[in-house]
């Protein structure tokens, strides 16, 4: 079961394979094209939050972090401790309020069970300020494994997103990393509007 104790363990020996140390060029390159600083940000499932490193150095003001992990959010709060910008939340992802402008995507999506990810996408859109949008990275294969991490295909991740969010791209990744090249769909997602979603 992916539950705290199975993330914890795994960060506690460091079976983060999914880690690649900085944040993934496709989200850098997206951060770096936002004129707004003051947008209301949230990285679920933030792991070692690289992302958030680099938005910090990039003057943004409002960044939220959440993972299941006890263990990790603890390093990341004392991490954090000088940046007032930064909130770093213990909690499941599926239980949180509030709203956000910007919810940002990598290696999340993958490690949640699949049977959880229409449920994912309906919660990304009562998480999002009106046109807020959901920006990342999902694995365009399947694995040979057993997950986490869990592939997928576009046709299917289309099934749970489209009801939700107006597509702005979803297509294959042009500068994805090295070992994860074709492999990658970019994803810029804008919250539909109310009536649509909901009639």
């Amino acid at each position: 079961m992916l539950n705290e104790e199975f993330w914890t363990e795994r960060y506690r020996n460091q079976q983060t394979g999914w880690d690649i140390g900085y944040p993934s060029t496709p989200l850098q390159n997206y951060f770096e094209q936002l004129t707004r600083k003051d947008i209301h940000i949230l990285i679920p499932g933030c792991g070692n939050a690289y992302e958030a490193e680099f938005l910090v150095k990039n003057d943004f003001q409002s960044i939220t972090l959440v993972d299941i992990s006890g263990f990790l959010v603890e390093k990341l709060q004392k991490h954090f401790a000088s940046y007032s910008q930064v909130k770093v939340i213990h909690a499941d992802f599926f239980a949180l309020s509030g709203k956000y402008d910007l919810i940002v995507e990598q290696t999340f999506f993958c490690a949640i069970e699949p049977s959880l990810r229409a449920l994912y996408a309906k919660k990304m859109y009562e998480l999002l300020s009106e046109k807020g949008k959901l920006v990342g990275v999902l694995f365009n294969r399947e694995f040979e494994h057993s997950g986490p991490p869990f592939g997928g295909s576009k046709n299917e991740y289309l099934s749970y997103f489209e009801p939700y969010f107006d597509l702005k791209v979803f297509e294959t990744c042009y500068n994805s990393i090295p070992p994860r090249a074709g492999n990658e769909l970019f994803m810029i997602l804008e919250k539909k509007n109310h009536t649509i979603a909901e009639g």
